[in-house]
């Protein structure tokens, strides 16, 4: 996992609230056995109809998805996240997540930033307008900024996976960071206890 401290970048005005994880990525997709090429399922379904907004070239190359509330709501495939990072995205901003799914991104790497329904609904309009708008998400501040509206909004996250990101640790390298006390631990134990 890389580590994260700011995204920069335009956003998507995604107007769409209870998305699940079959919309995010079609349950077709979950025969892979390769963890690449996820992107081209992002929204699969959705991107039938030319005025999704993922088909719109004006936000081509954009970086923040920007959706309703309960965002990644159903099952718990990590597939979903996959595909939106492969799909471009360094982040989501949303008025709520579904646990699974704000669990699996913080894994990952993918930065899930709640803020408020009116918030949101602010973004999208500076979006529509002016798809250019550049996102700021300073993850050590914890903020969220649109200079060009005068956009400036904190958010919450725990210290632990602020860490993480920041850090760029997944739950192996987190587990790798204590290796001198688990083999303390493992050279101190019983003989009994040890693997034969």
């Amino acid at each position: 996992m890389k580590a994260v401290t700011i995204i920069s970048g335009r956003g998507v005005p995604l107007k769409r609230s209870d998305v699940d994880t079959d919309q995010i990525i079609p349950a077709e997709w979950l025969k892979r056995v390769e963890r690449t090429g996820f992107e081209k399922g992002l929204f699969s379904t959705w991107r039938d109809d030319r005025s999704f907004i993922l088909n719109d070239e004006r936000y081509a190359g954009a970086s923040v998805l920007v959706a309703g509330p309960s965002f990644g709501v159903g099952s718990s495939r990590e597939h979903a996240v996959w595909a939106i990072q492969q799909g471009g995205f360094d982040a989501v901003i949303a008025p709520s997540f579904s646990d699974i799914f704000r669990n699996n991104c913080t894994k990952n790497g993918l930065v899930p930033v709640v803020l408020s329904e009116p918030t949101v609904n602010r973004i999208w309009e500076v979006l529509e307008a002016d798809p250019s708008a550049e996102i700021t998400i300073d993850i050590q501040r914890l903020t969220v900024e649109i200079p060009s509206a005068g956009i400036t909004e904190s958010f919450e996250m725990d210290a632990s996976t602020q860490d993480r990101f920041m850090k760029g640790l997944d739950d192996i390298a987190i587990t790798l960071s204590n290796a001198d006390f688990i083999s303390t631990f493992e050279a101190t134990r019983p003989a009994w206890l040890a693997a034969k």
